[in-house]
């Protein structure tokens, strides 16, 4: 019912920044926090960033806190990840997800997922 197609992924070299987007379908994106996983090579699926549904509150792993900003354009039923002075350990399969409710900071709690985009930053 609830759809989510991430974008923006590619390769770029450390200290570059890239912006990701995160297109919601099938219901209005202001009834859901929406949150940003990642999953690197050989290591588990990780929070990286959420914002809860009133807007009010934006959250971030310490990894990426003071790099990377999650944005909302509710008007576009979208969300961006801006990742900059992105690092090697940057790199991983991002994943956008959505949930009707409170956000939550575990991937658990949430029944709805992209396909997710790739990262790839090299020394």
């Amino acid at each position: 019912q609830v759809q989510l197609v991430e974008s923006g992924g590619g390769s770029v070299e450390a200290g570059g920044s890239l912006r990701l987007s995160c297109v919601v379908s099938g219901d209005v994106v202001s009834r859901h926090a929406l949150a940003w996983f990642r999953q690197g090579p050989g290591k588990e699926r990780e929070f990286v960033a959420v914002s809860s549904r009133s807007g009010g509150g934006t959250f971030y792993a310490d990894s990426v806190k003071g790099r990377f900003t999650l944005v909302r354009d509710n008007a576009k039923n979208a969300a961006y990840l801006e990742m900059n002075n992105l690092k090697p350990d940057d790199t991983a399969i991002y994943y956008c997800a959505a949930r009707a409710g409170s956000y939550y900071v575990t991937e658990n709690k949430y029944p709805n997922w992209g396909q997710g985009t790739q990262v790839t930053v090299s020394s």
